[in-house]
C-alpha cells in the first residue's frame, strides 16, 4: 500500500526531485554508478521513513536524506577519503571574494566538471545545491544542518577555490600555447639549416648568407 501524509502520496512527494537526488549523489560520490546505488538506498529510506514526513518542502526533506545516504556510502566505502568538514583548515582564504562569472563564462563545460571533481566534497556540494539545483541559502542550510552564515561563507570559499582551479588550467593550457607558437617550423628550413628559435639573433654575416642562399635557390627553379 502506498503510504500518504497530508494528502501526498510517496510518488507525489519525492519522485518530481529524481534528478536532483542523482545530481547531488553523483557530485559527491564522483562516480555515475555508485551515485545510482546511492540514490536507490535513499528512496527506500525515505519510503520507509516517510510515515515521519509532514509536509513542507519535499525536495530539502529528500536531499537531506540523500546527502546523509552519500556520506555513509563514502564512510563505508572509501574510508580513506575525509568526509567530515572542518571549517578551521578552509579559512585561509577572504570570507568575501568577487564573483567567478567571467572565469566560468571561459571555461567549458568539461573543464569546469574536472575543477568541480577536485573541490573537497563539503564545497562540491554547497556549489551544486546553489548553482546546479538552484536552491536557497535557507534550503541548504537545511540540507547541510549549519547556520545561513555557515553556507554563504563556506561558498565564497568553494568559489575561491573553484577560481584557483580554473586559472591553473587556464594557465597551463596557455603555456603549452605558448610553447607550441615558438616552436620553429622545420618545414620552412633549407636541408642543413638548423632552425632559430624566438628570441635568438642573427649576426650581420649569418644574415647574409641566408638571404644569399635563398636568392641562389630561387634562381635555380
Amino acid at each position: 500500500m502506498t503510504q500518504q501524509t497530508n494528502s501526498m502520496t510517496f510518488e507525489e512527494a519525492v519522485l518530481p526531485h529524481l534528478d536532483a537526488a542523482y545530481n547531488l549523489a553523483r557530485w559527491l560520490t564522483r562516480n555515475k554508478q555508485d551515485a545510482e546505488d546511492v540514490v536507490q538506498e535513499a528512496y527506500l529510506r525515505a519510503f520507509r521513513f516517510f510515515g515521519g514526513f509532514h509536509g513542507g518542502n519535499s525536495r530539502t526533506w529528500l536531499l537531506t536524506i540523500v546527502r546523509n545516504t552519500c556520506y555513509t556510502w563514502l564512510h563505508q566505502n572509501r574510508a580513506g577519503q575525509p568526509a567530515a568538514f572542518d571549517e578551521q583548515v578552509h579559512t585561509d582564504t577572504a570570507q568575501s571574494q568577487s564573483p567567478e562569472t567571467l572565469l566560468l563564462r571561459k571555461a567549458d563545460g568539461q573543464l569546469l566538471n574536472h575543477a568541480l571533481e577536485e573541490l573537497p566534497a563539503a564545497f562540491r556540494e554547497v556549489l551544486v545545491l546553489l548553482e546546479l539545483e538552484g536552491l536557497s541559502y535557507k534550503e541548504i542550510a537545511e540540507i547541510l544542518g549549519i547556520p545561513i552564515g555557515t553556507v554563504m561563507s563556506r561558498l565564497a570559499r568553494a568559489r575561491h577555490r573553484l577560481r584557483e582551479l580554473l586559472s591553473g588550467h587556464f594557465s597551463s593550457a596557455e603555456a603549452l600555447e605558448s610553447k607550441s607558437e615558438n616552436r620553429p617550423d622545420r618545414r620552412d628550413l633549407q636541408p642543413g639549416e638548423e632552425p632559430v628559435h624566438a628570441g635568438e639573433a642573427l649576426s650581420e654575416t649569418e644574415f647574409t648568407d641566408r638571404n644569399s642562399e635563398s636568392s641562389d635557390s630561387i634562381s635555380k627553379r
